[in-house]
């Protein structure tokens, strides 16, 4: 899928996917008329005037790493969302980086032609990002305790552990929290730590 115009006429913009293994996929269309959603039976057009807001945030699970959603508002309270990633089996969810990065950002561009007057946020709010942070402090505190007891007692095996959980434990979460710092964007700048990375065909 790629980008099409805001153009009377133009190609819709599509973008698909599965939420669970059990029902039909969400799907979504960039239309002349605004926002068409289809999700569990149900259906709408959004006029891109009418989108209230718009919050992108990285939300990785166990079996996809790389997993963004972003959560869509409109004018009359209903709520949408969006993620990167499809299941497509039991023990598989596959990303879509690729289609989501193009879907949202032709759906901003879109968005500013209609002159839309959408808050645009990026994150976590502002409560849990700080109760992340106080927990991570938290954990911090416990494991320099453990380590500085680790190094007193001569346990060397036990202080190597704790050093090489604490590299991956900063390396998953320190990403997740990084990215997800609360913060308002514009059209012109969408945060592109909270999209796919694009991935670059090498030359034959």
């Amino acid at each position: 899928m790629t980008a099409a115009a805001a153009e009377p006429g133009a190609e819709p913009v599509r973008y698909a996917y599965k939420a669970s293994l059990i029902g039909s996929a969400h799907q979504f269309e960039l239309t002349d008329a605004g926002l068409s959603w289809t999700i569990a039976g149900r259906s709408g057009v959004w006029d891109y005037a009418d989108i209230s807001a718009v919050k992108l945030s990285y939300r990785p699970v166990s079996m996809q790493q790389q997993r963004f959603r972003a959560d869509i508002d409109n004018a009359k309270g209903g709520r949408i969302a969006i993620l990167s990633t499809t299941w497509q089996t039991a023990t598989l969810i596959a990303p879509q980086g690729h289609l989501y990065r193009d879907f949202i950002i032709e759906l901003h561009r879109r968005m500013q032609a209609a002159r839309s007057k959408a808050v645009l946020t990026a994150g976590l709010g502002l409560k849990t990002y700080t109760a992340a942070l106080t927990l991570l402090a938290c954990l911090a505190i416990a494991m320099t305790g453990l380590l500085l007891r680790a190094l007193a007692t001569s346990e060397w095996t036990g202080a190597l552990f704790l050093v090489g959980f604490a590299a991956l434990f900063a390396w998953q979460v320190g990403g997740f929290i990084t990215r997800n710092r609360p913060r308002r964007y514009s059209f012109d700048h969408l945060p592109n730590a909270l999209l796919p990375a694009v991935v670059r065909k090498q030359a034959q």
